[in-house]
């Protein structure tokens, strides 16, 4: 059986990175309304929000409900996520696209892990968490399908967002 404080790690990170997840769509339709016209890239970032906004709903009601205090770190990552969004957008469709890929290949192997770690006890919990997992794949082969690409300096972007995705995880979880 999961420890009680373990279950309120994967709440605390979960409701942090659903969070992130929203800010960096935010900074992506920032740069799309301002500096970037790109209606169908807007469309369909649009769409994958809409998604996030849900997950990142039903962490913020585990969180209360729970007693849960949220990661202290949420107005950084909220800043950076933004940040993320918006600059990686700048870059042009490839680098969004890429920022959402790289993104959900980190999420889709950290919602994995606690899936596996979830028992019966936590059966909400564990679906909640496997239905947005499969949204975070849906994202992931969008992401693709609109050009994301790891070719040449993409890979640097990749390996630069999956490594501070990674740090926000593991700092998330504890702080």
């Amino acid at each position: 059986m999961i420890s009680k404080n373990r279950i309120q790690e994967f709440i605390r990170v979960d409701h942090a990175g659903e969070r992130g997840a929203v800010k960096i769509y935010e900074g992506q339709l920032l740069a799309l309304n301002t500096l970037v016209k790109d209606e169908d890239l807007k469309k369909k970032i649009e769409e994958m929000k809409i998604h996030e906004v849900e997950h990142c709903q039903f962490f913020e009601n585990e969180i209360k409900k729970r007693k849960i205090k949220p990661t202290k770190f949420l107005p950084l990552w909220d800043l950076l996520g933004v940040g993320l969004g918006f600059g990686s957008t700048l870059l042009g469709k490839k680098a969004a696209m890429l920022c959402t890929a790289s993104v959900e290949e980190v999420i889709d192997k950290h919602y994995l892990d606690q899936i596996n770690q979830l028992g019966p006890e936590e059966k909400e919990l564990k679906k909640k968490i496997t239905k947005f997992r499969n949204d975070e794949l849906d994202h992931k082969d969008i992401a693709y399908d609109e050009g994301a690409t790891k070719k040449g300096l993409y890979s640097i972007m990749d390996k630069i967002i999956k490594a501070g995705s990674k740090i926000a995880i593991n700092i998330s979880e504890k702080i």
